[in-house]
């Protein structure tokens, strides 16, 4: 299951910044826009699974 989230995103001295509009607190960097993209990527999902154990399972359910 994926989720469409707003990445913004600017050029700093040395790299790529950027943060997800939906989740201002999740920042990164990136030394080109494709590395940035993953960062934001990745800190997501350490975000979304801080408080799942392991062993966990998945389900789609409809909402």
């Amino acid at each position: 299951m994926s989720k469409r989230l707003t990445m913004v995103y600017w050029k700093g001295e040395k790299f790529w910044l950027g943060k997800l509009l939906e989740y201002p607190e999740i920042m990164t960097q990136g030394e080109n826009l494709e590395e940035l993209e993953e960062n934001l990527r990745d800190a997501y999902a350490l975000m979304v699974m801080e408080d799942v154990p392991e062993g966990y399972q998945v389900k789609e359910i409809n909402v």
